[in-house]
């Protein structure tokens, strides 16, 4: 079959959406590596200039690269004993046999959406071992996710096809986009024909939204609300309220913005990663090996190659504020101990908004009003919980979504992706593979104890982990998971104090109610030797992400050369695809909007 052989079985389902060339990625202007990043000492000698990266996570590292390519002395100073933040695996403790490495950990699995564009063009430029485009080369493509229900209810599979060929005549109007979503709608949910033709309306109003009515109204509405959620069936609430909010980002569809569900999860995400428009790769995409050994481990190496420094099992406290700039930061080891002061010509603070915003004193706040405003960012628990199997088990060659688990429950099984012969390179040989679980739900009470994750010991947590996952799988008479091929388990130490009064998790994510956008802060701030970067920092992608770290990071890159004067080359931005043949009705939109008019489809 030909690709356009291809493409048109595809449209055939999905009722005329085509895909689009790329559109050149929006970015700063590069300039030049004529001024190098040094300062004059009172010597006279030319000496780097120094930065202290807070915050050893994608982001700092991110920051780290940047920095160090154009010149500059970074030291990285990180809350921990190893590198990677979230995105970082871990070995399990007392695992290790025979010449293996220990069982891999985790804190929850990675994936990299096709729409991913900054972190890979990151990713390509660390050097591995046999591979001409460094660890990007260790990406492997998830061609299939599996919805599972309980109850007996058959389970839904979605096959993941990036298609490539250019679109037809009218393949983007407003008439063929919504015959392409009810068309997909249909053949795959099964959902109630009023139900599609709403939800199609709705997502039609977005597509066509002009940016300011995007962030001047819809940011306020909750997405549960934009698309009538609480009128609707059961499925309708599970599969498209609920399935792209709380499953996806932990965060709950009754309160996640509108605005950034539909922009990012729904159009970047879904439409635009099966499209392959303005894309990366294929839609889904996973490492071919443990996190670390993939990527967070040769990003150091490179990192210490280029003259980054790091020093580990190090507490940012506190970052001083004194005289219009940043004077010093605070560190000390974890838990307490003797403070000292580390100084830099400059500071990124790369930390995440729970952790960095209580580094940032009285005067600091006081010096840019937008820090006081990360107080009312939120984050919530996203952790993972890893299972490790004697026996295969293949659930789907993706990831599954368990729509029914009071959870809402994620999972992948690795070993399929990874290039390692499981039972040989880990553990003691007994275990075969890691099914990954996410856990993203810990307020709501589970099937077993009737208590929430949070209320649970860490036992019991995994016990009601894996009860949930049975009661969606082993519900049509077939044992996919049976306790006897259970062999052993591993949750992120982070997690603490479950089942007691105060339970904690050092590692949240942060989360996306309606009205987020407003307090999320600029990479740049108003004193002129810090800045910002994170995930919670405001970007185009606008989504607690890996992507969202990156961008960020190279925004708070772009925004201290310029405050250093630099003519190195700026960091590229690129921004989510915008289809030109939408932004004529954007442009009726913004008319509209500022008469006070609803958009052109929006029949309420």
């Amino acid at each position: 079959m030909t690709s356009s052989q291809s493409r048109r079985g595809f449209l055939s389902t999905v009722g005329g959406v085509g895909a689009l060339a790329l559109r050149p990625a929006g970015h700063t202007d590069p300039g030049t590596h004529a001024r190098p990043a040094t300062r004059t000492s009172e010597a006279g000698a030319s000496a780097p200039r120094t930065v202290a990266v807070l915050g050893g996570g994608v982001s700092g590292l991110s920051v780290a690269h940047e920095l160090a390519e154009r010149g500059y002395a970074v030291t990285v100073y990180e809350y921990y004993t190893a590198l990677g933040g979230k995105a970082r695996s871990m070995d399990v403790p007392g695992t290790a046999g025979a010449g293996r490495k220990p069982l891999p950990g985790e804190h929850g699995f990675r994936f990299f959406p096709g729409f991913y564009r900054n972190l890979p063009d990151t990713m390509r430029r660390i050097p591995f071992a046999g591979n001409a485009d460094g660890v990007h080369g260790n990406l492997r493509n998830a061609t299939e996710a599996r919805l599972a229900r309980s109850g007996g209810r058959p389970d839904l599979f979605l096959p993941f096809r990036t298609v490539t060929a250019p679109p037809g005549p009218g393949e983007l109007s407003p008439e063929a986009l919504r015959a392409s979503l009810v068309g997909v709608l249909n053949t795959v949910f099964h959902l109630p024909a009023t139900e599609v033709a709403y939800f199609a309306e709705r997502f039609l109003v977005h597509l066509t939204s002009c940016d300011r009515r995007r962030e001047e109204q819809w940011e306020k509405v909750p997405w549960w609300d934009f698309i009538r959620a609480g009128e609707m069936s059961y499925d309708y609430q599970r599969l498209l309220a609920v399935g792209l909010t709380r499953d996806l980002v932990a965060t709950k569809a009754e309160q996640a913005s509108t605005r950034t569900v539909a922009r990012t999860i729904l159009e970047a995400f879904l439409v635009n990663g099966i499209l392959g428009l303005g894309v990366d790769g294929d839609l889904d995409r996973v490492l071919n090996a443990p996190t670390s050994e993939a990527w967070i481990d040769p990003w150091v190496a490179h990192l210490r190659s280029l003259g980054v420094t790091f020093q580990l099992d190090t507490e940012v406290t506190e970052v001083v504020h004194d005289g219009g700039r940043i004077s010093g930061v605070r560190v000390a080891a974890p838990g307490g101990g003797s403070q000292r002061t580390v100084t830099a010509d400059y500071y990124v603070s790369a930390l995440p908004v729970e952790h960095a915003r209580a580094t940032w004193g009285t005067a600091l706040r006081a010096a840019d009003p937008q820090l006081a405003r990360c107080d009312k960012l939120s984050t919530d628990w996203m952790v993972g919980v890893q299972f490790y199997l004697r026996d295969p088990v293949r659930i789907v060659h993706g990831h599954a979504i368990y729509l029914d688990s009071p959870w809402s429950l994620t999972t992948i099984s690795q070993a399929q992706f990874w290039d390692r012969d499981f039972p040989a390179d880990y553990g003691d040989g007994s275990s075969v593979d890691c099914l990954s679980v996410c856990v993203s739900e810990w307020n709501e009470p589970g099937i077993l104890y009737g208590k929430t994750a949070k209320e649970c010991t860490r036992d019991q947590v995994v016990e009601e982990t894996w009860a949930q996952l049975k009661a969606a799988l082993n519900d049509t008479g077939e044992t996919v998971l049976a306790d006897a091929n259970l062999r052993s388990w591993f949750m992120d130490p982070a997690v603490t104090g479950l089942g007691g009064p105060t339970p904690g998790n050092r590692e949240q994510l942060l989360i996306h109610p309606a009205g987020t956008l407003y307090n999320r802060p600029s990479a740049r701030t108003a004193v002129p030797n810090f800045f910002l970067a994170g995930d919670y920092v405001r970007t185009d992608v606008d989504l607690a992400t890996m992507e969202g770290a990156n961008e960020a990071a190279r925004r708070a890159v772009n925004a201290l050369l310029d405050a250093d004067g630099s003519t190195s080359e700026r960091c590229e931005v690129w921004t989510l695809f915008r289809s030109p043949e939408l932004e004529p009705l954007k442009l009726v939109d913004e008319v509209r909007y500022g008469l006070g008019l609803p958009n052109t489809f929006d029949l309420g």
